[in-house]
């Protein structure tokens, strides 16, 4: 839906308030024409409910505007006396039209000065419950979210049982889009294993300004651009649409922002000709196969990843050469720490050869290049020789950038002029090529002005990591946020005590030097919170007994 629709239905929905509340406005004093001007209805309701004004302000906040409008009928209701069970349930399972019965048919006593507290403990109990829910689906859709690390991709910069933080504010907050969905879920409502909201309407994408623009280095958390899995619970095969924050959320490096060109070589990435310096946190891993020299090492696995600092080792017998082949994952420092102890006496690159002296089954480089460059490496073009490590220079656009189109670079903007800055309900834009000729719906064109910033975002798990490398670019739109704290990890390949990363817990993201537990201090403060909560309660009592 566009904003003209929206504005269509905002206007309906202020029709079909007014014609059920209009006499109850006039019982509290007020007069019938002021429950149909919108926005300034709401606020006068707040004040027959004997509410705050800014309650006016949750109920055009989506996601946070579903709960608010079960309060709101509820509330209305005992406004004028209707506080029993049967009429909360009533307003809720008729989605407030319930309210047009009492309008219409019952007497309208206004309570002035009602008492909004609970007078039973279960209604305190579903008081307390219903606001920590809207304000922790506050917190989580426009300030905070928290996120778990649930592959290796980002190893061992984060890693896998990481429980992060995720800054909504630093990039600005994206609104829902999706307006009907269970709160403080994703795609998938637990243990029901269900979709957890409606796909259609749809809120025309709107960010609220942040204070920083996503740099170089930067980890992103970001909607997958591709993705059109159905995940709750399943995938059946079948393409699902899924919107945009409905999509699976990943999280990368971003290693090429909006303007940039970029390229590879060898595992070495080149923006605009430098070669881009990774922060000291950043710890690139590949996958080496090897061969071992040392069996009694390479039998305690455990041992192996925790001395050799290894996210990962596979043993295969390799019965052929009669060798002891391990496939591992590793930075190249603890490569070398391995030839040096004499635990390997060879090793490779996966799909990539880096010392062949022993090996006969040895192919060119080249034509390990084009092999991987057809089917994986986006933008899966065979004239390109792009693959894992190597790939020609290329755009990251910008928005507002305006870019000479032609059969050579289309593959790179295929996606984008047709997907992404088209619809994501339907595919509005049609790109063709015919010959050297670029066709946009048919017509003839030469070139494109885009309308969104774009990056280019990367796992330091190079080799264990599904990346723009393979998928592309990923649009401003699909962006969700910035990690920045890591408040717990758990590795659940060791025993339950055992399995706490407490090193980890409590440690920032970002920054230089070795990550900082700031767990004690924590702590410390969270005990504090809790004495000085006890003294003010004791003085409070002391003070009601004197």
């Amino acid at each position: 839906m566009n904003w003209t629709e929206w504005l269509i239905v905002f206007l309906i929905i202020q029709l079909i308030h007014g014609l059920g509340t209009w006499k109850m406005y006039t019982a509290a004093g007020y007069k019938a024409w002021q429950s149909f001007v919108p926005i300034y209805n709401a606020i006068i309701l707040m004040k027959v409910m004997n509410r705050p004004w800014w309650w006016t302000l949750l109920l055009f906040l989506p996601v946070v505007n579903i709960l608010m409008f079960i309060v709101v009928w509820v509330d209305t209701l005992r406004s004028f006396g209707y506080n029993k069970p049967v009429d909360t349930a009533l307003s809720i399972l008729t989605l407030g039209f319930y309210i047009y019965y009492i309008n219409y048919t019952k007497p309208l006593i206004h309570v002035k000065e009602r008492e909004v507290n609970p007078r039973t403990a279960a209604g305190e109990w579903t008081n307390s419950i219903l606001f920590a829910v809207i304000a922790a689906t506050i917190v989580h859709t426009y300030v905070m979210q928290p996120f778990i690390i649930p592959t290796s991709s980002l190893e061992k910069t984060l890693l896998t049982g990481d429980f992060l933080f995720v800054s909504k504010f630093h990039y600005g907050a994206r609104l829902p889009m999706t307006p009907i969905a269970a709160p403080m879920v994703h795609d998938t409502i637990p243990v029901a294993g269900i979709k957890s909201y409606l796909a259609r309407p749809q809120i025309p994408y709107i960010r609220i300004p942040g204070f920083q623009k996503i740099e170089r280095n930067d980890i992103v958390v970001f909607n997958y651009p591709t993705d059109t899995i159905n995940s709750y619970p399943f995938d059946d095969g079948k393409f699902h649409y899924k919107p945009i924050d409905k999509k699976s959320n990943y999280v990368k490096r971003c290693v090429a922002i909006a303007g940039d060109k970029m390229s590879m070589k060898d595992g070495v990435i080149f923006i605009n000709g430098e070669e881009l310096i990774l922060p000291e946190r950043a710890r690139p891993q590949h996958k080496y196969n090897i061969i071992a020299t040392r069996l009694d090492l390479m039998a305690n696995q455990a041992y192996m990843i925790e001395k050799y600092d290894l996210t990962e080792q596979i043993y295969q017998k390799d019965r052929t050469n009669n060798r002891n082949n391990l496939e591992i994952t590793a930075t190249k420092a603890a490569i070398e720490q391995l030839k040096s102890d004499g635990v390997i006496s060879f090793y490779e690159r996966q799909n990539q050869l880096l010392a062949a002296p022993f090996r006969t089954d040895y192919r060119d480089r080249r034509d390990i290049k084009t092999a991987y460059s057809k089917d994986n490496a986006f933008p899966y073009d065979a004239r390109l020789l792009n693959n894992n490590d190597d790939r020609e220079e290329f755009l990251i656009p910008a928005a507002g950038m305006t870019v000479a189109i032609d059969h050579k670079n289309i593959p790179y903007f295929k996606r984008i002029i047709e997907v992404y800055e088209g619809s994501e309900m339907a595919v509005f834009n049609d790109i063709t090529t015919i010959g050297k000729n670029v066709f946009l719906n048919g017509l003839p064109f030469d070139s494109y002005t885009f309308k969104q910033d774009y990056y280019w975002l990367m796992g330091d798990n190079r080799d264990n990591s599904l990346d723009s490398r393979f998928w592309g670019y990923v649009p401003f739109n699909h962006v969700v946020g910035k990690p920045v704290f890591v408040w717990m990890s758990y590795d659940s390949n060791k025993s339950f005590f055992s399995a706490f990363r407490f090193e980890r817990m409590f440690t920032t993201v970002n920054g230089t030097g070795k990550p900082t537990s700031y767990l004690v201090y924590f702590l410390v403060l969270l005990a504090g919170y809790f004495v000085v909560k006890k003294i003010l309660k004791n003085k409070k009592e002391n003070k009601a007994t004197s």
